[in-house]
């Protein structure tokens, strides 16, 4: 089965993220193909550069092919990417200061990224 998550609730990446689906993606029990995660709000914190959670991700992410995306609107309000409010959403806005691999978008890139080996089931935390 192939899967997308979307952390949107508060603290889902501190929480379910780092203690249950990281650990099983490292130890290669989390039983599923994971494409992509999208990060909303403040879950885009543990995506900066140094933090641990973060770093162990990327290196995840980069082995099995995952997108990393963080919603471009919540990146700049947080000072995490460079670009506009008036550029949400077309694919300008680009992350900063976060780990290896991780893109900043919206829904349309995020349908572009996986369009071509879609999820099975998406999944919102």
């Amino acid at each position: 089965m192939k899967v997308a998550y979307v952390f949107r609730n508060n603290m889902a990446s501190t929480y379910q993220l780092s203690t249950m689906i990281l650990p099983q993606l490292e130890d290669n029990k989390h039983l599923v193909n994971v494409l992509g995660m999208f990060f909303f709000d403040d879950n885009l914190f543990c995506l900066q550069k140094g933090n641990p959670i973060g770093e162990r991700l990327a290196k995840i992410a980069k082995e099995k092919g995952m997108l990393l995306m963080v919603c471009d609107q919540c990146a700049v309000r947080r000072g995490l990417a460079d670009g506009t409010f008036e550029q949400c959403g077309s694919g300008e806005v680009k992350a900063k200061g976060l780990v290896d691999g991780v893109v900043a978008g919206c829904f349309p890139q995020l349908y572009t990224a996986l369009g071509s080996n879609p999820p099975d089931q998406v999944i919102t935390l």
